[in-house]
């Protein structure tokens, strides 16, 4: 048990050290070397974790998602089915999600799909993930009769593609006030989807 505490431990304080070289000097350009000096470690502890390059990236894409859950779990418990469903929109269209992970590293992970069927796969299941993740809030809030939508993973496939779209969009704009003024237009956009009123307040 011990041991794989430690394994683990240890294996995220490498993926952690990975995604800083790459962000600092773009995924081509990271390596075990750079790791390893990032670290201040031989090369040869990480390879120890991770015989090569691709199972550092396959350890950044699910690092990826665990960046990516909290938005789900934050205050799970002190809010009820839609106000966590309020909540969790709010979130999906506001600065924090976008900062939760730098683009630039993403989108170079996310162009490894075309040359990679795992690297593919990876990518396809933490997609999968977050779209069941927001699914279930939906379900529960629909449920409880706070929604009046006929398919609840329909609309969260839906609101994903407008979240992925959107941010993709608007890495294109530096300034801040065109920024906000669109994200909020988008997440009122996603309201609409879910036919509830934007403005409502979480109780």
């Amino acid at each position: 048990m011990g041991r794989k505490s430690l394994k683990k431990t240890r294996q995220k304080e490498i993926v952690s050290a990975f995604y800083n070289v790459a962000k600092r000097e773009g995924l081509e350009n990271a390596s075990i070397a750079k790791v390893a000096k990032e670290m201040g470690v031989n090369p040869s502890l990480i390879i120890h974790y991770f015989t090569s390059k691709e199972e550092l990236i396959f350890g950044l894409i699910n690092f990826i998602l665990e960046s990516y859950r909290f938005i789900y779990l934050a205050e799970e418990e002190q809010l009820n089915s839609r106000d966590r469903l309020i909540k969790v929109v709010d979130n999906l269209f506001s600065r924090e999600w976008n900062a939760l992970f730098d683009d630039g590293v993403f989108y170079s992970c996310f162009s490894l799909i075309f040359r990679s069927q795992r690297i593919k796969t990876e990518f396809k299941e933490l997609h999968n993930h977050l779209r069941q993740l927001l699914s279930e809030v939906i379900e529960a809030a629909k449920i409880d009769g706070h929604l009046q939508i006929e398919n609840s993973k329909q609309t969260s496939d839906l609101i994903f593609i407008m979240v992925e779209g959107v941010y993709y969009y608007l890495s294109l704009f530096d300034d801040e006030e065109v920024y906000n003024e669109k994200l909020l237009q988008y997440k009122k956009a996603a309201f609409e989807i879910l036919n509830m009123d934007m403005t409502v307040e979480i109780t």
